[in-house]
């Protein structure tokens, strides 16, 4: 016998375009981001905004789409770096995934690489942006 898992509750109507109710509708749809609740939320954007290497990053990154099945890069952007906004963070399309979540693990990553700037060189670095220096 399988226990139900605890879901997170419905956004309010009209606030998010996550697409809770159609993910919980379709048969055999992967569900792990509905796990997700407010308090391991928290605990996720606390060991975002907490980081101390870029291999810690990256691994949270993969830890995420084991999990919860999150795909997200981080990656120097288009144009210049001057700044961490500078830095793209970017989720690939997920049915369930909220729109404050959207937000607020770009924002949590943004706070840590402030924090640890030199996360952000060695990122930088690791896309080859220094080659010509």
């Amino acid at each position: 016998m399988t226990a139900s898992m605890p879901i997170r509750p419905p956004c309010p109507p009209g606030v998010c375009d996550c697409g809770r109710d159609a993910l919980l509708q379709t048969p055999g749809s992967d569900l792990r981001i509905l796990c997700l609740n407010r308090q391991e939320e928290k605990h996720l954007l606390q060991r975002l905004e907490n980081i101390q290497s870029l291999d810690e990053l990256q691994r949270l990154q993969q830890r995420m789409y084991e999990n919860l099945g999150i795909r997200l890069t981080v990656e120097p952007g288009y144009n210049e770096v001057r700044t961490m906004r500078g830095i793209a963070i970017e989720f690939q399309a997920q049915p369930g995934l909220c729109r404050k979540i959207r937000q607020s693990i770009p924002t949590a990553i943004r706070r840590g690489l402030e924090k640890r700037p030199e996360i952000a060189w060695r990122l930088l670095d690791a896309h080859d942006l220094f080659r010509d220096a």
